[in-house]
């Protein structure tokens, strides 16, 4: 199924036959792509999403999301841990380093870590913790300034450099590509380049173009307006500097 024919839902009916509709184009294109549809994971962004919608999503058999903010994450998914939920929870938006505890703390996998200082907060956040998620290395594959990750010259020395010092827990890469223009030369860029380094994990793909992220090897796709509709509207404000 083509991503845009997938209606955006609201009640709980309307969000498990979206994740019906979804998992089907999800298996559907790792078919094309001679995949077993096993190999893609599904994570479901539910950020600015309340957690009413969570709870439909899990109702219909989800367990992996996907939240931006450390903090938003916390209100809706350490109640529902506390409750005996069996969820899997993964950091997908920029991470400041003093989130890093918090984020240790509460998250299965961070798929943002992208500079030295935000190495260091996490290390020292899982001495405190005495836990560390799983990490991936966010990589800008169209280097755009407006957006995180590191470059994509930058990116080999950087990734082995935290394969040194997280070893089996930095997991593999994660990217978004550019807006406009073919996806599938960034996805492709970012398998060869965890080829390169042993990696196995390739979080990349969207609503929008998950169905050739698949093709080019994603082993995960955060797929969120399919799923839960459109997010509900915030005020703009000026992002802070990730520090």
């Amino acid at each position: 199924m083509d991503p845009d024919t997938i209606r955006s839902p609201g009640t709980q009916h309307e969000i498990a036959d979206a994740l019906r509709s979804v998992r089907d184009a999800v298996a559907a294109a790792a078919g094309r792509a001679q995949r077993d549809p096993a190999t893609v994971e599904l994570v479901a962004v539910s950020k600015f999403h309340p957690v009413d919608a969570v709870r439909a999503a899990m109702a219909a058999g989800q367990r992996v999301f996907g939240e931006n903010r450390v903090q938003e994450a916390a209100a809706k998914f350490a109640p529902l841990r506390a409750a005996g939920a069996d969820v899997s929870l993964h950091i997908i938006g920029a991470l400041q380093s003093n989130k890093a505890r918090d984020a240790v703390r509460l998250a299965d996998v961070i798929e943002t870590l992208d500079r030295p200082r935000l190495a260091d907060a996490l290390a020292h956040a899982a001495e405190q913790e005495g836990r560390l998620p799983d990490l991936l290395v966010q990589v800008n594959v169209g280097d755009e300034p407006q957006k995180g990750g590191v470059a994509t010259a930058e990116a080999d020395a950087f990734v082995a450099a935290m394969q040194r010092r997280f070893g089996e827990r930095l997991r593999g890469l994660m990217c978004i590509p550019p807006a406009e223009g073919d996806p599938a030369p960034h996805f492709l860029w970012l398998q060869a380049c965890a080829r390169r380094h042993g990696l196995a994990t390739l979080s990349m793909g969207m609503s929008a173009d998950f169905g050739t992220a698949i093709a080019c090897g994603a082993t995960h796709v955060r797929i969120g307006t399919a799923i839960f509709g459109q997010r509900s509207v915030e005020p703009v404000r000026a992002a802070p500097p990730p520090v």
